[in-house]
C-alpha cells in the first residue's frame, strides 16, 4: 500500500466540495486552523458555490476535484463535507496523475466512495473531520487529523461495552459509511474484504434499513472474510411507527457473533462530535475486551 508523503510546514491543502454545498464560516475556520499548523490552503473555485443541493454542477465539481488530483503542488485534498454527490462524478475522474504524485485524501460520510477508490489503487487515505465539523468538532478530532497528516502514531480508544467480542488482531483497515459500502456491492467498486479489519458508521438511517444492509453484507460474504469489526457512531437512528423491536447491537451480533472475530462497539469515529481520524489502508492492531477496545494507528 502506497503511503503519500506526510505533510510538513509549507505544504498545501486543497479544500474542495465534491458533493453538498457548504457555508463560508466552516471553510474559514478550517483554513485558519490549517494555517496554524503551518500549512498553506487553497480553496477550489466552486467550493462555496451552490447549484440546488450541490456546491456546483456535476461538471464544476468534477473539474474542481480533478484539478486537486492532478496538481503536483497539492499535498492533501480535504473534502469540505459529505451529503450526496460523489457518485455522480467518480466515473469521470482520471487518477493517472494522482498515482504519479500520491497525496492524502481527507473526509468521511459520502467521501467513503473516494476512500475506497484510493484503496483500490493501492493508496492510503484519511477518514476524518471535514470543514463542516470544524466549528463544533472536538479538539481530539482535529489533533488526530493533524497527527495523521504529519505521520505521528496514536491510539483510538473504544468504550466499555457488554456487546464487545474479545480478540486481538492486526490487519489492513478499510471501510467508512455503511450505506455507501452497501451501495457498492455488486459494482466494479465493491470492497475486497478478505483479511481486512472493517470499520462501519452511519447516520440518520431507519433501524430496518440498517438490518437490511447488515443482511446484505453477510449474504455477500463480507463478514465471513474479515479479521475484525469496528463500529463507530450510528447516530440519529430512526425507528418505525410500530417499533422494530431490536437494538443496533442486537442486529450486528445476529450477523457476526458466530464468526470468531473481535467486534468493538462505540468507537468515537463518524457522525459524532468526536470524530477521531483513522488512516484507511494502513495495517493496524485492534485489541478488544468487554472493558474497552484499542485501535493502534
Amino acid at each position: 500500500m502506497i503511503i503519500p508523503p506526510y505533510l510538513k510546514k509549507g505544504d498545501t491543502v486543497y479544500i474542495v466540495a465534491p458533493a453538498k454545498a457548504i457555508d463560508n464560516e466552516s471553510v474559514v475556520v478550517t483554513q485558519k486552523t490549517l494555517e496554524r499548523w503551518g500549512l498553506n490552503v487553497r480553496i477550489s473555485p466552486h467550493c462555496l458555490g451552490r447549484d440546488h443541493y450541490f456546491s456546483g454542477t456535476d461538471a464544476a465539481r468534477l473539474a474542481d476535484f480533478q484539478w486537486g488530483l492532478d496538481a503536483p503542488e497539492v499535498s492533501a485534498i480535504m473534502c469540505a463535507r459529505g451529503g450526496y454527490g460523489c457518485v455522480r462524478i467518480i466515473e469521470q475522474l482520471s487518477w493517472e496523475r494522482f498515482l504519479q504524485h500520491p497525496k492524502w485524501l481527507i473526509g468521511f460520510s459520502d467521501i467513503t466512495l473516494f476512500h475506497h477508490k484510493t484503496q483500490q489503487l493501492g493508496v492510503q487515505s484519511i477518514h476524518g473531520i471535514m470543514p463542516l465539523g470544524f466549528t463544533s468538532g472536538s479538539n481530539c478530532s482535529k489533533s488526530t487529523l493533524q497527527k495523521s497528516l504529519f505521520g505521528d502514531s496514536f491510539i483510538v480508544k473504544g468504550p466499555n461495552s457488554p456487546h464487545n467480542i474479545s480478540g486481538d488482531v492486526s490487519g489492513q483497515i478499510i471501510g467508512g459509511n455503511m450505506t455507501l459500502i452497501y451501495s457498492l456491492l455488486g459494482t466494479p467498486l465493491t470492497y475486497h474484504f478478505q483479511d481486512k479489519i472493517l470499520f462501519l458508521e452511519d447516520v440518520g438511517e431507519h433501524i430496518y434499513k440498517i438490518d437490511r444492509m447488515l443482511y446484505a453484507l453477510r449474504m455477500s460474504g463480507a463478514f465471513q472474510k474479515i479479521k475484525g469489526l469496528i463500529l463507530g457512531g450510528f447516530t440519529e437512528m430512526e425507528d418505525t411507527e410500530v417499533p422494530f423491536g431490536k437494538t443496533l447491537e442486537e442486529l450486528i451480533l445476529e450477523q457476526v457473533s458466530k464468526l470468531d472475530i473481535p467486534v468493538a462497539f462505540g468507537f468515537p469515529i463518524g457522525h459524532t462530535q468526536e470524530n477521531q481520524a483513522i488512516t484507511l489502508g494502513k495495517t493496524v492492531r485492534l485489541t478488544v475486551q468487554k472493558t474497552g477496545a484499542t485501535l493502534f494507528i
